[in-house]
């Protein structure tokens, strides 16, 4: 206990003290988004992963460009259709010289399941391995009940622990900093929920050593306040820059603005699949509107998604009409941005039987996604152009996500990260139909349902060649996008500023990730 109490306390005499311009050896980080916790099994959550991977490390990890990179294992290889082997680095330890083993990997395997958190679990992630053979001290083999191609990717998200630190750890032992250890760049120094958390440079790391001895990561929720401590000094970089405050930073030559078209990719979700009557949903007859493909084609055609990016997100977006950026995997060739087409959504709205259109309310949240609430407010005004009476409620998310889980908005502004780089997680968890204990449809709000697209997806799922799982991954997304229940808007671009002696290659995953911010060169 002395000398793990010695090492934080040197450690944190290499930190600033308080608030404070950073130097050589210590940068501090101001991001958008809080920290549920620092136990990495907890919730799958971006901000909750990118601070787990300055601690941890997976088998795999991904690059700013979202693709695979050796991790903890530095090769991995398929033995057959239903078989993924993976040999470890040698000689790699985690924070306190506890070695780590292959053994580690099967106590993480074991552990994930068993974890309860709030929100999306990583239980998914490791579902597909059926058995974990442990060959040697080097190597394992993880025997899946089916082909799994995207075993490695999910693993990229999995941190692993060591049966003889952790097996009795809580999750409260990580957030206090007693279990908060593990085999990644930085240790623990400090963790104050909901604030900040201040880690130091791993010295023994098995991989390229961080340029900073010390990182202080500060959660500002409030753009303003984040922009702020910019100006200010306080810290050194900042992600999620709020549009308003983008050009001016662009131009000011004491700071360095890079960004990236993310994998995020934020959408209108349209509740058809509910029985009338619909919260919050008026019209004639006793019918939901939204049922009808018509009344759904009908507003998206109304709006206009060009205009959302140049005017609301004055630029910091790609106006998209599918759920992956142009170019990456399983992204549809040949599917254009429409044009905005009022006078024939109105037509289609005639057509459908609501000649006067009807009422609607348009929820989405007003403290979480870039210019989120400006967002709703222009869609809003969009569909009253075409005659459909909107009503826009734009909420903290904390209200907004518990009210839409309860199908309680009709329609709303939701979001998805695809982290893995690809289609397949996005359709599984948010358009499959819904199976618990098959962990499909864990976040498909609407129920929705469509066999076509769960069959390409069934097979999408075992598809071992890369181009054939391709081509089911586009063709299961072109099913969903038909439907029309879900009307993708732009993918989110992903936008850091820092001060100009600074350099930051900008992540597809909108991770922050303190590793490869360096001094620039003079």
């Amino acid at each position: 206990m002395f000398t793990t109490t010695r090492r934080l306390l040197l450690s944190l005499a290499l930190l600033p003290a308080g608030p404070a311009m950073a130097d050589d050896q210590n940068l501090t980080m101001g991001v958008g988004s809080p920290v549920s916790s620092l136990d990495p099994h907890y919730h799958l959550l971006r901000s909750n992963n990118e601070v787990a991977q300055m601690l941890f490390d997976g088998l795999l990890t991904t690059d700013a460009r979202a693709q695979l990179q050796p991790g903890l294992a530095e090769s991995w290889r398929t033995v057959g259709d239903d078989m993924w082997e993976f040999t470890l680095r040698e000689g790699v330890r985690f924070h306190d010289g506890t070695p780590l083993t292959t053994d580690d990997i099967a106590f993480t395997f074991e552990r994930i399941p068993q974890m309860r958190g709030p929100g999306a679990s990583f239980s998914a992630m490791v579902r597909p391995v059926q058995r974990l053979e442990i060959v040697s001290d080097r190597i394992v083999r993880m025997h899946t009940s089916r082909p799994a191609p995207l075993l490695p990717t999910y693993l990229s998200q999995v941190m692993i622990l060591s049966r003889r630190l952790h097996a009795e750890a809580t999750t409260s032992d990580f957030n206090s900093g007693k279990a908060a250890i593990g085999t990644g760049p930085f240790r623990l120094v400090s963790h104050a929920s909901g604030d900040r958390i201040v880690v130091a440079r791993n010295d023994q790391y098995w991989g390229p050593k961080p340029q900073w001895a010390g990182v202080t990561y500060r959660m500002i929720t409030n753009d303003a306040a984040r922009t702020a401590a910019l100006l200010s000094g306080d810290v050194d970089i900042i992600d999620q820059i709020s549009t308003s405050d983008l050009e001016r930073l662009r131009h000011d030559n004491r700071f360095r603005v890079a960004e990236t078209t993310s994998l995020r990719v934020m959408y209108i979700t349209l509740d058809g699949t509910r029985e009338p009557p619909v919260p919050l949903l008026s019209a004639q007859g006793d019918r939901n509107p939204l049922a009808d493909p018509r009344v759904r084609r009908a507003l998206a055609m109304a709006i206009d998604r060009r205009q959302l990016v140049e005017r609301v997100m004055e630029g910091a977006a790609l106006a998209t009409a599918q759920f992956m950026p142009p170019g990456s995997y399983s992204a549809i060739p040949d599917r254009p941005v429409p044009a905005a087409d009022p006078a024939g959504a109105r037509r289609l709205l005639a057509e459908a039987g609501y000649p006067q259109g009807f009422q609607i309310t348009l929820m989405g949240s007003n403290d979480r996604y870039m210019n989120d609430a400006r967002v709703v407010q222009a869609i809003g005004q969009m569909w009253t152009r075409i005659g459909v009476r909107t009503t826009v409620e734009a909420q903290p998310y904390a209200t907004f996500i518990g009210r839409a889980t309860r199908r309680e908005a009709p329609a709303a502004l939701l979001t998805w990260g695809n982290s893995t780089g690809e289609v397949s997680v996005l359709l599984n968890s948010v358009l499959r139909t819904p199976n618990r204990d098959r962990g499909h449809g864990a976040a498909n709000r609407l129920l929705y349902s469509n066999p076509a697209m769960d069959a390409l997806v069934a097979a999408a799922e075992v598809e071992m060649d890369d181009a054939k799982r391709e081509d089911l991954l586009r063709r299961a997304s072109a099913a969903a996008l038909d439907d029309g229940m879900l009307v993708p808007l732009y993918l989110q671009n992903a936008l850091w500023a820092m001060r100009s002696g600074l350099t930051y290659e900008a992540r597809m995953d909108e991770r922050n990730d303190p590793t490869t911010v360096r001094a620039a060169a003079r």
